[in-house]
């Protein structure tokens, strides 16, 4: 939207630029530094790096995998488990983890979840002001640009009063190419997407790539047992943010996600990035390995 910086800073007869890291964007990558170089400005480079990397980790990721950064936040009780066996869950952790999450969802492009949640809870998946536990100016400003929420819903079965189509803001909802669209969502149809339907329901890799084309940077996965586990059996997401709630909720209710797993072999490893309290849960930061 605006102009390259490099011009100006020529202009301006800048003698020295430090940059903490080059631009990851193959189509500019390097070209603004030997316009610097060429025009007798000195440039230092790569100073910070690792650090500015943890700043634009979505970006990154998008200019050199061609993929947006896919993360999901998980709940869960001590003994692994995320809801009853009747789906009742609210709450299993405490009012912290809830504010955490908030910015979670502030820092996100979109909030991707299944039509089951919807059905469900009625989500609304925004970012609420006065939930962010900061002040002022900050809060209002972390809630005024709110996160696209995206539903995948084969069959189309989100209802048209869903609190997602309800509220301020975008929706997306992936569906069966081949589903009609209903009476009811007819006014939303321009929110409507089909992706190809497999043998294990939609592509979820051609998902990926909508959303990288929509130039969508960080996707943060709230959803059931069902899509976070497919999600990760197919590789698609880079970061599990799981809160753990110091109580159990017994066998028979449901577990994080769904992995039909049979042997030790198969077992899906993860590596912890950081483990911090949060009130009175724990939250884990994993990546697969």
């Amino acid at each position: 939207k605006t102009g390259p910086c490099t011009s100006a800073l020529i202009a301006a007869g800048v003698s020295r630029v430090v940059a903490a890291m080059e631009d990851p964007n193959p189509r500019v990558s390097g070209s603004g530094f030997a316009a610097l170089r060429e025009a007798g400005i000195e440039v230092s480079c790569g100073m910070l790096h690792a650090e500015a990397r943890e700043v634009i980790p979505g970006f990154v990721s998008r200019m050199t995998l061609g993929r947006p950064r896919i993360r999901a936040k998980l709940a869960m009780s001590l003994d692994g488990r995320t809801a009853m066996a009747s789906g009742e869950s609210q709450w299993i952790t405490g009012a912290a983890a809830r504010q955490d999450v908030q910015r979670l969802r502030a820092m996100s492009c979109a909030v991707l979840t299944g039509v089951g949640t919807v059905l469900a809870d009625d989500c609304s998946l925004t970012v609420r002001e006065g939930e962010l536990g900061m002040e002022g100016e900050d809060a209002r400003l972390a809630a005024q640009k709110q996160p696209i929420r995206i539903v995948l819903d084969s069959s189309l079965r989100t209802p048209a009063t869903a609190k997602v189509l309800a509220n301020p803001g975008s929706t997306l909802i992936f569906h069966d190419v081949s589903t009609e669209v209903p009476v009811s969502l007819s006014p939303h149809a321009g929110r409507l997407h089909g992706l190809t339907h497999g043998a294990d329901g939609l592509d979820l890799a051609e998902m990926v790539k909508v959303l990288s084309a929509r130039q969508y940077n960080e996707i943060l996965v709230e959803s059931g047992p069902r899509l976070a586990g497919a999600l990760l059996q197919q590789g698609l997401l880079d970061e599990l943010i799981i809160y753990m709630a110091p109580t159990l909720m017994g066998s028979s209710a449901r577990p994080l996600v769904e992995l039909p797993l049979d042997l030790m072999s198969q077992q899906v490893q993860l590596d912890i990035q950081d483990v911090r309290k949060v009130g009175k849960d724990w939250r884990f930061t994993a990546v697969p390995a």
